[in-house]
């Protein structure tokens, strides 16, 4: 009967690839929200929130996702604009690519390559 524990070697593979997730998610976040949001624009923060979880399957903390958004508006990425929410008057985020944001996503997205499937 086989064991229901991996070996060390599956142990090693899983930890690494883990981890290679991780890091691939830290700098594939800004291309995919600049993404996002050019796609939607202007979009509010919390259906940026949802399209990355529904695009990616990814779980980004609040946290997070403020402070990767923020650290774009500062980068002169992202412009946001204070809109009046429906029915409660409450002012929101709206995002949306600044002209810099457009060649910036433009840059990235000509320097993405796939992995082959085959050799």
């Amino acid at each position: 009967m086989a064991s229901s524990h991996p070996s060390a070697e599956e142990e090693w593979l899983d930890h690494r690839v883990d981890s290679w997730v991780e890091t691939y998610k830290k700098s594939m976040l800004t291309p995919i929200i600049l993404a996002l949001v050019a796609d939607h624009q202007p979009i509010g923060i919390a259906a940026v929130a949802e399209a990355l979880r529904s695009t990616t399957g990814w779980n980004v903390t609040e946290r997070g996702l403020y402070r990767t958004l923020k650290r774009l508006e500062d980068s002169q990425l992202l412009a946001t604009s204070q809109v009046d929410a429906p029915r409660t008057g409450a002012k929101r985020k709206e995002l949306s690519l600044t002209d810099l944001g457009v060649a910036f996503l433009a840059g990235i997205r000509a320097n993405l390559v796939e992995v082959p499937e085959n050799g």
